[in-house]
């Protein structure tokens, strides 16, 4: 789970905006027929199989709005769960319970439906030593929770954001006047504990790249045959990241490419949700 700190320094301002969007000035409906206090108790049920992210974030909703909530969880994020399935309680305020609700469920199904994807793409790249990252092609805002729910189905991170690591992509290759200006001009910059990949898209561009010191070369878009040429010219000089258009019809072909790391925006901004829901609300 998202541990506790990390939690109130960062999540809770995005829970915090994800609530405010639902609530300009009342939740109506529920000041409707709650006017008051009375505590309740609703159960949070998995409804397709999957895997679970973000049942931390998905308490946190709960207790921003009542402090004195309990929620009670029967699995934890990374697991295997089965429609049907009982995730949890949620008790306290029943008006928190309501309120918070929606932006609780969508939350864990954004998060759970990115475990899913990923954990179906780690499973496709299995035995091959290429691990799966993920990319900055997030939601905006949701970037914390988000490359979180790749660890939990078993990928790993690329950088952050742009503070993180270079990445010299072709239009910074272009404004540098190629990839030697670039790599060159990267290592006068940067600290000396800062990586510098390359993006490239030709078996020249590669060898350009590796020869000019880059630690990491990634191959953009280019042909099996061009990637495994590229693979043999780097020679262990690089890490090699593989990247483009990478999808669970086509990741498994690149089991044999010889690159150390596969990068995929798809388990991000293309996986569909994993559906669970709150139900069964009544007082205790």
């Amino acid at each position: 789970m998202i541990d506790e700190i990390t939690m109130k320094v960062h999540g809770d301002k995005i829970i915090l905006a994800a609530l405010a969007e639902d609530v300009t000035q009342e939740d109506v409906s529920t000041n409707c027929v709650l006017p008051g206090y009375k505590k309740g108790e609703a159960e949070l049920l998995c409804k397709q199989d999957g895997v679970i992210a973000g049942l931390s974030v998905f308490a946190r909703t709960f207790r921003l709005l009542d402090p004195a909530a309990e929620i009670e969880l029967f699995a934890e994020d990374g697991a295997e769960v089965k429609k049907g399935q009982r995730l949890g309680l949620v008790r306290g305020d029943m008006r928190a319970i309501l309120t918070g609700e929606r932006t609780a469920l969508n939350f864990l199904q954004r998060m759970s439906g990115i475990a899913t994807a990923t954990r179906a793409m780690v499973r496709l790249l299995a035995g091959s030593g290429l691990r799966l990252v993920d990319t900055r092609k997030t939601t905006p805002g949701l970037r914390l929770f988000e490359k979180y729910a790749v660890r939990a189905g078993g990928g790993g991170n690329h950088r952050y954001n742009l503070s993180d690591a270079v990445l010299l992509k072709d239009n910074h290759i272009g404004a540098a006047g190629g990839v030697k200006n670039a790599v060159a001009a990267a290592k006068r910059y940067a600290s000396f504990a800062t990586k510098v990949e390359v993006e490239v898209e030709t078996t020249d561009m590669a060898r350009e790249a590796a020869e000019a010191g880059a630690d990491i070369i990634m191959l953009d878009n280019m042909t099996f045959e061009d990637m495994r040429e590229a693979v043999r010219i780097i020679a262990g000089r690089a890490i090699v990241e593989i990247s483009g258009n990478v999808t669970k019809e086509n990741v498994a072909r690149l089991k044999d490419i010889g690159a150390d790391v596969v990068s995929c925006g798809a388990i991000t901004h293309s996986a569909p949700v994993l559906d669970v829901s709150l139900k069964n609300l009544h007082a205790v």
